[in-house]
């Protein structure tokens, strides 16, 4: 494959990636309940780490795997938080 069509690829990956981070971004500033940012926040967990698996699609450089590592860690850590210790929305 040449670089011309891989890069026009990796180009259409990202702005999907940025397009799906908006709607996140959105449903976690407007969500209408608490489980909604909380989805919204695991997707936007989600993005970054496709961004960054993006980023060494482009770059070939593979120094990031540990942050990607870090961000999955601290998503499923905080889901898990939620998880266990959320209240339904109209109780005190």
């Amino acid at each position: 494959m040449s670089d011309t069509i891989y890069n026009i690829f990796l180009a259409i990956a990202a702005v999907f990636l940025f397009a799906g981070f908006f709607v996140f971004a959105w449903r976690v500033i407007v969500g209408p309940d608490s489980m909604d940012r909380v989805l919204a926040n695991d997707g936007i967990t989600a993005s970054l780490q496709c961004a960054l698996a993006l980023y060494i699609c482009w770059t070939l450089d593979t120094t990031v795997v540990n942050v990607m590592m870090v961000i999955a860690m601290l998503g499923f850590i905080a889901s898990l938080s939620v998880a266990r210790f959320r209240k339904r929305d109209g109780s005190l």
